[in-house]
């Protein structure tokens, strides 16, 4: 192909550099805008799609990255998302396992580096779009403009609409996807070089842009928009089509032999079927239908009108520097979730969504006050936002004030039926007033719009149990811990309700039944040598008791039973050792002093010789 530069690039005030110095110099400045957000925290988005999403854990499955969404939910869930990027997710379970854990320091390292390949990329981009034609007007190439596509490069690489890709680690996806979607690009035009005939081309090198682009697709769903940019650069640019003239011969049945080729025909028949058989994939995996959004949840999609901004050439050098001090500014805020939604908060005082955050984010550090104000100015100013009258609602509720707990979320439920998590936290207030009938049927409408739902399982089974209905008790935590096998609380409930009961041998085997998957659960130990305790199988029972005290030895409970355990067991000594322990551990142990000063008058009264 033949390279020439357009007349008009020796106009732009750059110098004139080497590809690789113009490359080194536009991940440079990508460098420099984000370096700042390299050891920020977890924020935002970043709790769901990494902190909880167990698809990140080295001991879940790979499988399950193929199966779930992108915040780890699986994707036939009517909750899910529907965002299918496992390989987003695949490289930030990578980050885990170099780390050793949720560090963030590693996740926005690769960020940062991912910002700069791409930033350099860019240059090789830009410099196809922007120069278009040979400028010799005899042969079919491609121009080059280093100058135009360095300075464009550069504005991209400033640019602080990237900063939430960059400094936010959920970001990578679109990073990577932007990755791909570029090699996708590049290898397509790749394969009309070395030839002068836009139906000169290579298959392989298209063979390599097709294969591309459903892997930026994995990365995030917007990878598949890169075939209809290579379409429309195969037409504008390499088949130079005039496509005025071409829809008019077309419209008035007049035949362009001249401009509409065969191989540009094949290629966008490939592009058009690869594009076909993607989409379709990608619906058959989420699931063949869509996700349901709502305004509150991105205002912007809703709005009627978008109004779009022309740039002043005199500002050129100006912009460049006011972005690059946006980016850095930008991405300080981006370092801890408490910078950034108090930066939101002033942009935006007047979203709900904004308030929502800052509240969740007040109340995870305990400031439940404050919190409870802007939950309630989310509601509002957004009077159906059941998200903010759940969590105000759960706010009043650990704070006893269960009349009004319980007035959000039913207005919560009224408005969206299908809201699991809120039916479970009002049956959660009914139960706590003695609704005990409409706490069960609402724990019931919970398990019915959320069939798996381990925690509301283990609510109804603490229902059941305060109702004495133990075998219904039983069976709703039993499907607690087949849902969720770890469910300790639902495990330890059981042997605890068997041992009331008087089912001391169920007890037994429920007990060691949770301990083989919750081998150092020491409430589980604590039970089950208090089962063990009363059979008389002291010694055993003893050795759950000092495993249970090396994993939480500041238990003053356990070493009350222990003492109780050695009191009954003859081993006098051993008792008056636990019984100080906890005694010292909690002065107002329930029982303990009794049975303390009842073992000092048996000592008394049968003094032991002296050694």
């Amino acid at each position: 192909m033949v390279l020439c530069e357009p007349h008009w690039d020796n106009h732009v005030p750059l110098p004139k550099l080497r590809p690789l110095q113009s490359r080194l110099l536009v991940a440079l400045v990508g460098l420099i805008c984000f370096i700042n957000s390299y050891d920020g925290d977890f924020v935002f988005d970043d709790s769901e799609a990494i902190i909880n999403n167990k698809d990140l854990n080295p001991a879940t499955p790979l499988s399950s990255i193929w199966k779930n969404d992108f915040w780890g939910s699986h994707l036939s869930s009517n909750s899910s998302h529907k965002s299918y990027r496992p390989l987003t997710v695949l490289t930030f379970r990578l980050n885990y396992l170099l780390a050793g854990g949720l560090h963030p320091a590693g996740f926005h390292v690769l960020n940062i580096g991912l910002h700069c390949i791409i930033s350099a990329l860019m240059v090789d981009v830009l410099e196809i779009l922007l120069a278009g034609p040979a400028c010799d007007g005899r042969a079919k190439g491609l121009a080059r403009a280093p100058r135009a596509s360095l300075l464009a490069a550069l504005f991209f690489a400033a640019h602080p609409v990237h900063t939430e890709s960059v400094a936010g680690i959920v970001g990578r996806a679109d990073l990577l996807c932007a990755l791909f979607f570029q090699l996708s690009f590049l290898t397509y035009c790749r394969a009309f070089q070395g030839g002068d005939r836009s139906d000169r081309f290579s298959v392989s090198w298209i063979a390599v842009s097709l294969l591309l682009c459903p892997v930026a697709m994995l990365c995030k769903e917007q990878g598949i928009t890169v075939l209809g940019v290579s379409a429309a650069f195969d037409i504008l640019i390499v088949c130079n089509l005039n496509v005025y003239e071409l829809t008019r011969n077309l419209l008035f049945g007049r035949k362009s032999p001249d401009q509409v080729r065969k191989g540009l025909l094949a290629r966008l028949a490939l592009l058009l079927v690869s594009g076909s058989l993607l989409l379709y994939v990608r619906w058959r995996i989420m699931g063949t239908g869509p996700p349901a959004f709502t305004d509150v949840d991105n205002p912007a999609s809703f709005a009627e009108t978008i109004f779009l901004r022309t740039l002043l050439r005199a500002a050129t050098l100006a912009l460049l520097a006011m972005n690059v001090a946006r980016c850095a500014l930008r991405s300080q805020q981006w370092r801890s979730e408490q910078s950034l939604f108090a930066s939101a908060l002033s942009v935006c005082p007047l979203n709900a969504k904004v308030h929502y955050n800052v509240g969740k984010n007040l109340a995870d550090r305990g400031s439940q006050d404050a919190a409870i104000q802007y939950y309630r100015e989310a509601v509002r100013l957004h009077p159906k936002y059941v998200h903010a009258m759940n969590n105000l609602g759960n706010i009043l509720k650990e704070r006893n004030e269960l009349q009004k707990a319980e007035e959000l979320l039913s207005t919560a439920v009224h408005i969206q039926p299908d809201f699991a998590a809120a039916w479970m936290n009002l049956g959660i207030v009914q139960n706590s007033l003695k609704k005990f009938d409409e706490a069960e049927q609402s724990y019931w409408n919970a398990i019915k719009f959320r069939k798996k739902y381990p925690d509301c399982y283990y609510n109804l089974g603490r229902l059941y149990a305060d109702l004495n209905r133990h075998v219904d008790a039983l069976n709703a935590w039993r499907n607690a811990t087949m849902l969720k096998p770890d469910h300790s609380l639902a495990w330890n409930n059981m042997v605890i309700l068997l041992d009331n009961t008087g089912n001391l041998a169920q007890a037994e085997l429920m007990g060691k039944e949770a301990l083989k998957i919750l081998p150092k659960d020491h409430t589980i130990m604590f039970s089950l040598a208090n089962v063990l305790g009363k059979q008389e199988k002291y010694k055993e029972s003893e050795g759950f008791f000092l495993n249970a005290l090396k994993i939480n030895p500041n238990a003053a409970s356990c070493h009350g039973n222990l003492a109780v355990l050695y009191h009954r067991w003859g081993k006098l000594d051993l008792a008056k050792k636990h019984y100080e322990l906890s005694l010292k551990l909690d002065p107002n142990a329930p029982g303990t002093k009794e049975n303390y000063n009842m073992l000092k008058r048996k000592l008394e009264q049968h003094p032991r010789p002296a050694t």
